[in-house]
């Protein structure tokens, strides 16, 4: 039986982690971001968080705010995490899927910005101030663009990620 788990949340939330629980127990993984980043590749682009947001806006203004998840879903098969949900549109169109759920993490923002220093990306971010003004720009942007907020407002679940990587796994449990 398919079985779709979409994610969405803040940045470094814990998105990853819940991800890779779930690859795990047997889904296969896939982002929308990795759609973005091909994109990159063919650009020559370097892969930071800024490139990533301004191609990922680009490509949904070109081809539709949905695009990401409709190739994406081309690519899944039977049981799979879906990562990097960050459009309404998108949202919209996985929730057409047969057995989708959204879940959405966060965690505060001084976690998740210790987080984002230690995993070692171009985050765009060199300060605290910065990560939450870079943030802002994907919380509430245009239906072409990352709506982090209300893509979290749509989910089926909210997790608080702001304990230990046991923790999360015991939240995630549930869904499995």
């Amino acid at each position: 039986m398919k079985k779709y788990i979409g994610l969405t949340g803040t940045n470094a939330a814990g998105k990853g982690e819940t991800a890779a629980f779930f690859q795990e127990h047997g889904f296969s993984y896939f982002s929308l971001s990795d759609q973005i980043r091909k994109e990159l590749k063919k650009k020559g682009w370097e892969e930071s968080r800024d490139n990533l947001i301004k191609t990922g806006n680009d490509l949904r203004e070109k081809y539709g705010a949905d695009i990401l998840a409709k190739w994406i879903m081309r690519e899944v098969g039977e049981k799979a995490v879906i990562d990097s949900i960050r459009n309404v549109k998108e949202v919209e169109f996985l929730k057409t899927q047969q057995n989708f759920i959204l879940i959405a993490i966060d965690a505060p923002v001084e976690i998740r910005y210790q987080r984002s220093k230690k995993r070692g990306r171009n985050e765009s971010a060199s300060s605290l101030e910065e990560f939450i003004r870079k943030e802002t720009q994907e919380l509430s942007g245009s239906e072409t663009q990352q709506q982090l907020k209300k893509c979290m407002e749509m989910a089926d679940f909210l997790i608080i990620n702001d304990s230990t990587i046991e923790d999360l796994h015991r939240k995630l449990e549930k869904f499995l």
